[in-house]
């Protein structure tokens, strides 16, 4: 079965998906390449947790540092991702009829010890996230290094159904609104290209 076909299909059986073959492999390594460039000049922040005036650092729930994707992106590397990822969206509606509109995505490196946890990406009174995105971007990545992602089962959070280990060039999609998810603590830095495909139009 084509990749592009059996991630289409996972998404709408079990709500999430994960691949290793459907993303090309050179460009995975470019943005590696540029993600570690971005950080030594430091256009990454701290992220934080919250939405607008509530926004709050907290790094016992949320540990990476996190750098946005413009549209109109400096970096070739990250254009040719997002075109990418606007084949992936339209290949999206043409399954499953979703209304989306755009990609906002970040960047993110969880340093040694770092982590997320448990959460879910829609935010409260806001339903324009649909589908998650994590593109990993950390070549020679074993189980040893830890860092994994963590999937809960939508019915009942406190179960975990899934570990998902975060090896270069691995794409990994679930639905927003209702897959909580945690980023296991990891043995050394760990970096990756996160998104949302989302149903409204871009904020000027």
């Amino acid at each position: 079965m084509p990749a592009l076909e059996r991630l289409l299909l996972d998404l709408e059986t079990q709500g999430w998906a994960v691949s290793d073959d459907i993303f090309p492999p050179d460009l995975a390594h470019r943005l590696r390449a540029e993600s570690e460039q971005r950080w030594q000049l430091g256009h990454f922040h701290d992220a934080r947790i919250g939405r607008r005036q509530s926004q709050a650092r907290n790094t016992a729930i949320r540990g990476d540092a996190i750098c946005w994707l413009e549209a109109d992106d400096p970096y070739p590397g990250s254009r040719a991702f997002q075109a990418w990822a606007a084949h992936l969206l339209h290949a999206l509606n043409r399954h499953f009829f979703a209304g989306l509109r755009r990609l906002e995505c970040h960047y993110a490196r969880y340093g040694s010890g770092a982590g997320y946890a448990r959460h879910i990406d829609q935010h409260v009174g806001s339903p324009h996230r649909k589908l998650s995105l994590v593109l990993y971007l950390n070549p020679d990545w074993t189980a040893a290094d830890g860092g994994e992602l963590a999937i809960h089962d939508p019915d009942n959070p406190d179960i975990e159904t899934a570990r998902v280990l975060p090896m270069l060039g691995r794409l990994v999609m679930f639905r927003s609104d209702i897959t909580a998810h945690a980023v296991l603590p990891g043995k050394r830095a760990r970096w990756s290209l996160t998104g949302w495909f989302r149903t409204d139009d871009a904020v000027l």
